[in-house]
C-alpha cells in the first residue's frame, strides 16, 4: 500500500492540498464525468478521510495512488460512492408527477384503447439515489394502470453509488420520509414497521414486483440498461457534470427514447445550449424531436 506510518485513531484527518484535490478532480471526472470544483476541498477531504483511516494511509496522495493501482477497482468504486450526493425525497418536484398523472398517462391510455400504442411502459430512473424517486414513480404508475388492467410495467432504477442502489433495493426508510407521500398512496402502498423495524416504513409488495435495480455509470454507456424507455428521469444529476460530459450523456439518454417518450430533468437543469434534438413540453420536461436518433455510443 504505502510505507507511511499508520494513522493513529485519535488523530485528525490530514489536510487535502491543492495538488491532491486536483488529482481527485481529474480522476473523478475521467471515471464518472463529475466535475469537482475547487470549492469542494472540504467536502472531498471529509468524505474520503474515513477511507484513509480504514486503510491506514496518512495522505490523500497515498490514497489516490492506491485507488489507481491495478487490481484496486473495488476501492475506486468505494471512492466514487463516498463522493456521491444522495439528496432526494418522495415526490420531489411534484409538478413532474402531476404532468404524468394528468396528461401523459391519460394520453397513453387513450392511445392504447385505440390500438395506437402497446399496453406497456418502461421507465428508467437514472440517478435513483436511495430509491424515493423510482418508488414514487411506481405508485403513480399503479394508480393509473393497476394490477389486472392488462398493462406491463417496468421501472429500472440505477445509480453510480453501490451503497445507494443497495438501499433503494431494500426499500426501507425512516417514517420521517413519509411526510412527502400523499396520504392515500402512503396507506395503499407503504407498510409501517413494527418491533425491530419500529420507526421505519417499507415498500409494499405491489411496488416491488416490476422494479429492478443496478449500478450504472452515466459516464460509461456500456453500463446502461438496454432501451428503449418511454420515460427517463435524470434529475439533479447532470448539474455535477462538466459541459462536454453532460452533452454526451444527454445525447445518449435521448437516443433511448422514442418520439413519444418523455425526458425529465431537475428544476435547475435545461437542454438550452446543449442540444436541439429535443423540444420542451413543460418546465424541464422534453420529448425527442422527430428525426434520426443519436447514434449509440456503446
Amino acid at each position: 500500500m504505502s510505507g507511511d506510518e499508520p494513522w493513529p485513531p485519535s488523530a485528525l484527518p490530514p489536510a487535502l492540498s491543492r495538488s491532491e484535490l486536483e488529482m481527485f478532480q481529474h480522476l473523478v471526472e475521467a471515471e464518472a464525468g463529475i466535475h469537482l470544483s475547487s470549492a469542494k476541498n472540504a467536502l472531498v477531504a471529509n468524505r474520503l478521510s474515513r477511507r484513509l483511516r480504514e486503510l491506514g494511509l496518512t495522505s490523500y496522495a497515498a490514497y489516490h495512488a492506491y485507488v489507481t493501482t491495478r487490481g484496486n477497482e473495488a476501492e475506486k468504486v468505494r471512492m466514487l460512492d463516498s463522493l456521491c450526493t444522495h439528496e432526494t425525497s418522495f415526490f420531489r418536484e411534484p409538478r413532474h408527477f402531476e404532468l404524468l398523472r394528468e396528461h401523459v398517462f391519460p394520453e397513453w391510455a387513450a392511445q392504447a384503447a385505440q390500438g395506437r400504442r402497446p399496453r406497456s411502459i418502461r421507465v428508467w430512473s437514472a440517478g435513483c439515489s436511495t430509491g424515493e424517486e423510482p418508488y414514487s414513480l411506481a405508485m403513480e404508475l399503479l394508480e393509473a394502470f393497476p394490477k389486472g388492467s392488462g398493462w406491463s410495467l417496468e421501472i429500472v432504477a440505477t445509480d453510480l453509488s453501490t451503497w445507494a442502489v443497495k438501499r433503494a433495493e431494500e426499500g426501507l426508510w425512516s417514517l420521517e420520509r413519509a411526510r412527502s407521500i400523499p396520504q392515500l398512496l402512503l396507506r395503499k402502498y407503504m407498510l409501517k414497521g413494527v418491533r425491530t423495524q419500529e420507526g421505519l416504513m417499507t415498500a409494499g409488495p405491489e411496488l416491488r414486483t416490476f422494479m429492478r435495480f443496478a449500478r450504472a455509470n452515466l459516464h460509461a454507456p456500456a453500463t446502461w440498461p438496454v432501451g428503449p424507455f418511454d420515460i427517463i428521469f435524470c434529475r439533479n444529476v447532470l448539474i455535477y457534470f462538466g459541459k462536454e460530459a453532460r452533452t454526451r450523456v444527454i445525447q445518449g439518454l435521448l437516443s433511448r427514447l422514442p418520439e413519444t417518450g418523455y425526458f425529465f430533468l431537475g428544476h435547475a437543469e435545461s437542454l438550452i445550449g446543449i442540444t436541439a434534438a429535443a423540444r420542451s413540453v413543460s418546465a424541464n420536461v422534453y420529448t425527442p424531436r422527430p428525426g434520426p436518433p443519436f447514434p449509440s455510443r456503446e
